[in-house]
């Protein structure tokens, strides 16, 4: 009896090790190495970079827009605000009163920023991640108001670029990218 166990164990073990070996190094590093070949921007992040090449961001990942100059994002249910290590939803149904007592403060900010008619959905609740970096166009556009006064532009000239920025994919609502829209909105004010 012992020596079949001894002889059964060895077979074990090192399938063991092989198949660690194989799933654990060998395949993530060639997952690794071809993301890096095909798609080396999106392997490190979707970085965006300043002029000076600091990042400033990801067109993936959220960040938080407090000033009135700028279109602000989703609010966002991860941490303190964007923390991607708190990423997560406040799993709140639409019927929650919890849900219905923390929006209606946004409803109003936004109703005193100038918005007129429904406040966009997305204006005043969390994405699923709560580090959505999109808005619908419809958000963007309630915004434009607001924008345009701060920065002394015509609204014709802010909508504009909003629909510049207008995103469609196969699959999915058309949205905008709120970094790329704020950086865009950056260099027509200079």
């Amino acid at each position: 009896m012992g020596k079949d166990f001894s002889s059964a164990l060895r077979p074990a073990i090192v399938m063991t090790i092989l198949f660690a070996v194989l799933l654990g190094i060998v395949y993530p590093m060639a997952m690794t190495g071809i993301g890096q070949a095909i798609f080396p921007a999106q392997a490190n992040g979707s970085l965006v970079r300043d002029a000076n090449g600091q990042v400033i961001g990801s067109t993936v990942v959220g960040q938080a827009f407090v000033s009135d100059r700028y279109f602000q994002t989703r609010p966002s249910a991860a941490g303190k605000g964007y923390d991607g290590l708190a990423s997560s939803g406040s799993n709140l149904g639409p019927t929650a009163q919890a849900l219905v007592d923390r929006v209606k403060p946004d409803v109003a900010k936004r109703q005193g920023e100038g918005v007129t008619g429904p406040v966009p959905a997305d204006l005043v609740t969390a994405s699923g991640s709560g580090l959505d970096p999109d808005l619908s166009p419809a958000a963007a556009l309630a915004q434009a108001p607001r924008v345009a006064r701060v920065r002394g532009l015509s609204e014709a000239r802010v909508r504009a670029l909003v629909a510049d920025h207008v995103e469609t994919t196969v699959l999915g609502d058309p949205h905008v990218n709120v970094l790329a829209l704020n950086r865009a909105l950056d260099a027509v004010a200079r």
